[in-house]
This record gives C-alpha cells, structure tokens and sequence, in this order.
C-alpha cells in the first residue's frame, strides 16, 4: 500500500491516471495489460510501474486485483468526449465497421501504421457530422490506414470523400469496399513527401490525418492537408496526435512545427483516439481541431519542402535513421550512361553541366523537353514511387538508381511503354516501339500523357480511333467503362487502378455510343 501510495503521490495531480488503473483493475473484470493501456490511456511504462507494486490474481495473460484498494483507486471516468453520448445510437455501423477493420490490411510498422479501434472511426465520422455541415462537403483523409474514409461515407452520404495514401493495399481495399458498398469515396496514390496529388490540392473543405508521431510527419501532412483546403475561410483540419504522458517536451516540439504553419487551435479532445497498439503512449492519442489563418498559406508554401524525407519513427526513412539522402551506388561518383537530364539526388560534383530536376518537379509537371536518357536517384524509402516517376517521363532510355536491389519490379504495370531490367540496385527501362493496335495506341496516348487529366486524354484517342463519337459520347463511353477515370491524373492513380486501365481501354472501343450519356 504504502509503495502505491508513493506512486500516486508522485504523480501529483496526474495521479488520476493511476487511480483510473486501479478502478479498473477492482471492477471484477479480467483484464489484458493491452487492454488496460488503451481502456486507461496510460503509457505501457507507467501501468507496468503500477502492476509491480499490487497484488494480482492472474489467468493466463489476463489479471485483475485479489482485493479492491480502499481509498487508493478513483472513479474509472475519462475525460469528456464531445460524441460519445451519440455512439450508442450507432451500435449497427461500429459492428460493420469492425468487421471492415478486421479483414483490412495489416499494417506496415516502416509506415507508422497502427489501427485505431472500430468506435474510434465512428467517434470521429459523429464529430464530424456534429460539429460542420456535411451536405455537399468535401473530406480530404491525408493517410487512411484507419478507414476514416468509409465511416464518414457510411454515416453521410452527402460528402464526397477522397483518400491520399502511399499504402497500395489499404488504396485498393478502401476502393474495394467503396464500391461494394455505393459509397463516393475516390482514392489517390501519394508519397507526401513528394507532393499532393493534383486532384486533391484546393479541393476539400475538411481534411483529417493521422500522420506519422514525428514532429517532421505531423508538419508534413497537416502541410498537404493545408494544401488540400479549398475553402480558405472556414476550411478545418482534424488532426489526430498523441504522446506518453511522460514525455511534454514531444508533445512540445510538434505543436511547435504546428504552431510554425500559423494554425489556430480550436480544440483539443484529449485521449479522443484509441488504438489497437501504440502502448507507448497509452494506445491513445487527442484529437485536435485546427483552423488555418490567412498566414498558413505562405507558410506552408516556405516550409513544406523542408521537412525532409525522415518522417517515421521506423525503417529506412525514420527521423533516427543516418542514410544518406543520396542512394550509395549513385554517391559513388559512377557516372550513368550519357544521360541528358539527372533527376533526383546527385552528388553535386557529377555531370556538373548536366541539367537536374528535383523528384517532386519531375512529378509535379512535364519536362520542358524530350530528353533521350534520364538517370533518376531514388533514396532508401521512396522506392514506391519508382513506376510514377518513369510514366513521368517519356526518354527512350531511364536509368534509376536506388538504394538497394529492387524487391519487385513494376515490370506488369509498365509492359505498355517500358520493357524493365535489374542490374543490382540499378533499374534499365527501355521505351518500347509504338504499339499497333488501337487498344495499345489509346492507352500508350494515355499512359505518355501521365501529368495530364487521364479522361481527356482518352477522349480525344478515343474519338481519333472510333471516328463516329462527339466529345460528350465519348466521355459517357469512358464514365461508363471506368467510372474512376475521372478528374484524375497517370502519376495518382493507384497500382489496381492502373491495372484495369488496359480492360477498360478495350472496354470503351465496344461500348455503345449512348453508354451512360446524360438524360
């Protein structure tokens, strides 16, 4: 008792935590030290603390006190949640909403993913739906390993939703689910690091992520979600953050990189998200509200390029990590093969007079030429990017640098432009001659326009091959065989996306002129 009693006392007015701890633990349940990290919202570190001190009774991992604490334990109350009195009223969408959690895919620890339980999601579609006017709204999910996207849609079919993620697994389940369930969510493919994509900047009034806990990772994707805004005025970000109870001077430093981005803070609801993980920082984290100023913009616009590509807390790109910027192979000083543009990380002292283009440029817009070889340096972490930034480019021959062997090579997904070879951590792509049937001319008009609106494009090849169409047939034709295609850029489709382009170019060569027109 008297160890306990210490605990507590040391702990001064956060000592509720602890006594939180010890209420669960007296209520007759049986419980799991995961289970009682994230039911608390107590850093795993701080109940093992507790743990050692009380007498348990024990069931295989399972525990509970042999006998209450009088006058030690409190009231097990959390603080206030603005939405929780609405929950029991949607107890049918937090069941489908676990099963969608459950059969999701795993998350990916070099990606920072931890997936927030079923109410989490709901709890913040109810936020959402209680606090701003949905109807007509746009929802931009800056990351969605979480499934935010398809609660909101489930909740209120009104807003439109779109999804900006780098993980082709949770992009190709979330369209999966949209479609099966008839909910308008869209997805995008996106390495933030390397910029938004074109669909999604200035389009959304409300945007929520859940970013990597680094303050790098919180700066970067509230940027993008800045960038995402189109409603300047009132627009909201809702941003999804938390820390151990031990460590302010974190907390600190990433509402420092917020506070750089001149964002207001509206509200902060704490210990608002619960996670299946993250024990750490409790398995919980707040929920903040921000509002942009007429100064985020400017500020975005300085620092969203500096942030670097250490975002994580894991793998080759974490903020702990020393690699290079430059991959090794190519800070070696071995020159690529005559290339006329290098794009990427190079050492500065190599083909000095050759002209360079910065990965996120090369993304971002066309190269004012056509160069005949490229060399591009792709750094440890960025590799998902590799198929985008070919498609960028339309040089006969492309040399790309990278980290370390490729694990797998995109050569599927590029077959209609490039034919793909590995030498080590050296990838050889080579423009393949120009096809000669009308399904491989439409799609390799498409697939060499990759910065432009992917739906224009194929139009106008669609009207050049079949002759009878009007701009309106054709672009019901395209609704009607890839209803997906629209407002979309090559470079931000996502990998499943791009590999039923080529069904759906043949799709649209048969279709009947009136498929899905209007009226």
């Amino acid at each position: 008792m008297e160890a306990i009693a210490a605990l507590i006392a040391q702990a001064g007015v956060d000592g509720r935590r602890l006594r939180t701890v010890l209420a669960l633990l007296g209520d007759g349940r049986w419980w799991t030290l995961a289970d009682l990290v994230r039911e608390s919202a107590t850093s795993r570190r701080t109940v093992e603390a507790l743990l050692r001190e009380v007498g348990l009774e024990r069931s295989g991992d399972r525990f509970r006190l042999r006998e209450p604490l009088i006058g030690l334990a409190g009231a097990a109350v959390a603080p206030a949640d603005p939405v929780a009195h609405l929950l029991p009223g949607h107890a049918d969408l937090v069941a489908r909403m676990e099963e969608l959690v459950a059969k999701a895919p795993r998350g990916r620890q070099a990606l920072d993913h931890v997936a927030a339980t079923a109410d989490t999601v709901v709890r913040r579609a109810l936020l959402l739906d209680a606090r701003f006017w949905l109807e007509g709204a746009r929802l931009l999910c800056v990351g969605d390993h979480d499934l935010t996207s398809l609660a909101t849609a489930m909740l209120h079919p009104g807003v439109e939703v779109t999804v900006v993620d780098i993980d082709e697994r949770v992009l190709a389940y979330i369209a999966a689910q949209a479609d099966r369930l008839g909910l308008n969510v869209r997805t995008r493919w996106a390495d933030l690091r390397l910029g938004l994509p074109a669909s999604a900047q200035s389009w959304a009034d409300l945007a929520i992520t859940d970013p990597p806990y680094t303050p790098e990772g919180i700066g970067l994707f509230v940027a993008r979600a800045v960038e995402g805004l189109r409603d300047r005025e009132r627009g909201r970000i809702l941003l999804a953050y938390g820390a151990s109870e031990r460590t302010p001077a974190l907390a600190l430093k990433v509402q420092h990189a917020l506070s750089q981005l001149n964002l207001v803070n509206e509200a902060i609801y704490p210990d608002f998200n619960r996670y299946f993980g993250a024990e750490a920082i409790g398995s919980a984290a707040d929920l903040y509200i921000l509002r942009p100023t007429t100064k985020t913009w400017p500020a975005v616009a300085a620092r969203v390029d500096g942030f670097g590509a250490a975002i994580y807390t894991h793998g080759p790109q974490s903020v702990e990590s020393t690699g290079s910027p430059v991959p090794a192979s190519a800070a070696t000083g071995q020159a690529p093969e005559a290339p006329e543009v290098l794009v990427g990380e190079w050492p500065k002292d190599l083909l000095a007079k050759t002209p360079r283009a910065r990965l996120t440029t090369w993304l971002a817009k066309p190269y004012a030429s056509d160069p005949d070889r490229v060399a591009i340096a792709v750094p440890a972490g960025l590799e998902a990017a590799l198929p985008r930034l070919l498609l960028a480019t339309r040089a006969q021959r492309v040399q790309v640098t990278l980290a370390g062997p490729p694990k797998d090579l995109p050569a599927d997904l590029l077959s209609p432009v490039y034919g793909l070879t590995a030498d080590g951590s050296t990838v050889h792509a080579v423009r393949l001659p120009p096809p000669t049937t009308d399904e491989g001319r439409i799609l390799r008009r498409i697939l060499d326009n990759a910065h432009g609106k992917l739906a224009n494009t194929w139009r106008e090849a669609l009207i050049k091959v079949r002759g009878e169409l009007t701009k309106k047939q054709a672009r019901a034709v395209i609704t009607a065989v890839a209803p997906w295609a629209d407002d979309v850029t090559v470079l931000e489709l996502p990998a499943h996306r791009l590999q039923e382009l080529p069904a759906a170019v043949r799709g649209s060569l048969t279709a009947p002129d009136a498929a899905g027109s209007p009226g």
